[in-house]
């Protein structure tokens, strides 16, 4: 029996984090800077709860907000103190990375704007913390740093358990890296996903792609590009997916990224028994999925992509199974218990 998934080496994941694919294939990508070894700082400061960005990152001076001549009262230096002495908890760690920002800002300088990622993964479930009208854009490194603190998606790469998840015992030698890559716009309906099959990649309805000339025009430039640049420059590795952003006249396309044929990748509009089932069928063209239709079940609705991360999980999960009218009354009770460990409460004193 043929096995749905490959058996995946360490090796084998670790040649799909970005720095290992790139070099190959960068005259056919967009280009990106890599920014490796990371300190363990920069490290800790990602795992670190909350959603801030390190000092000196905004490109806005420190400024202090009193005079060259003035002085903090002996009055406020007491209450400063005494509050410091009764708090219950130690203030937080602050960051600063000032050799990063630099690199960074050099970045932004050579590109004009860049979008970030770690090995493996993009903060795409953050683009909502930057300007709708140009997501992941970013012209400072606060930028950088808000996307990768924001988002859910980069944790993966954060933990050696999740990047080497399911892999046979194997060296993997593991080392996080920040990847800057060139903003621009991209068109979602140009973006694709192979598995040597083929998928449409944003899950929305585009009424060109039911056009069977676009279709085998489509189906040609993705072949053409994997037999003559990519198929045997990754000789080594049998089994993978590759997304692309195909050019305005999809004559051609760009690599986007490679990831492994595995279940941590979304099959997109395939299952991964179709999958199977079309390898061992051996077709003599290219499969190739779309979404044909605004009724499609696969199509997006109007809700944003990643809703979930634009509002306080403490919201969705109250929120779950619960009409409005259920959820207004659940919201008040958390709000009353909330309120009465305030100072002040009859409860409380």
């Amino acid at each position: 029996m043929v096995p749905l998934f490959p058996d995946l080496s360490k090796d084998a994941i670790l040649s799909f984090q970005f720095s290992s694919w790139y070099p190959e294939f960068a005259r056919l990508s967009i280009k990106s800077t890599v920014i490796r070894p990371l300190s363990k700082d920069f490290e800790e400061y990602l795992n670190a709860d909350g959603v801030f960005v390190p000092e000196g990152s905004d490109d806005i001076p420190v400024r202090s907000t009193l005079s060259d001549d003035e002085g903090g009262s002996e009055e406020d230096e007491e209450e400063a103190g005494s509050e410091h002495e009764s708090g219950d908890e130690p203030p937080p760690r602050r960051y600063a990375f000032p050799e990063l920002d630099d690199k960074i800002r050099m970045c932004i300088k050579e590109y004009g704007a860049v979008f970030p990622k770690l090995n493996f993964s993009a903060p795409k479930d953050a683009s909502w913390v930057l300007p709708a009208s140009s997501p992941l854009k970013c012209t400072t490194p606060s930028d950088v740093y808000l996307l990768l603190k924001s988002s859910d998606f980069i944790t993966h790469d954060l933990s050696e358990a999740t990047v080497f998840d399911g892999c046979l015992d194997g060296d993997g030698d593991y080392s996080l890296e920040l990847v800057l890559r060139k903003w621009y716009p991209v068109d979602r309906s140009r973006e694709v996903r192979c598995f040597v099959r083929i998928s449409q990649r944003d899950t929305n309805y585009y009424e060109f792609y039911n056009d069977m000339q676009i279709q085998q025009k489509i189906l040609t430039a993705v072949r053409e590009l994997w037999e003559n640049s990519i198929r045997h420059a990754w000789d080594s590795i049998r089994h993978y997916t590759v997304d692309l952003l195909l050019t305005r006249d999809l004559s051609r396309g760009h690599i986007i990224d490679f990831n492994p044929f595995a279940p941590r990748t979304d099959p997109l509009l395939f299952t991964y028994e179709e999958l199977l089932d079309i390898h061992l069928s051996r077709p003599s063209t290219p499969t190739f999925k779309v979404i044909d239709s605004r009724a499609h079940p696969s199509a997006n609705s109007n809700s944003p992509a990643h809703q979930h991360n634009m509002i306080p999980f403490d919201t969705l999960t109250l929120s779950s199974g619960r009409d409005i009218d259920e959820f207004a009354a659940a919201w008040k009770d958390q709000l009353e218990i909330g309120m009465s460990g305030l100072p002040g409460d009859s409860d409380s004193e």
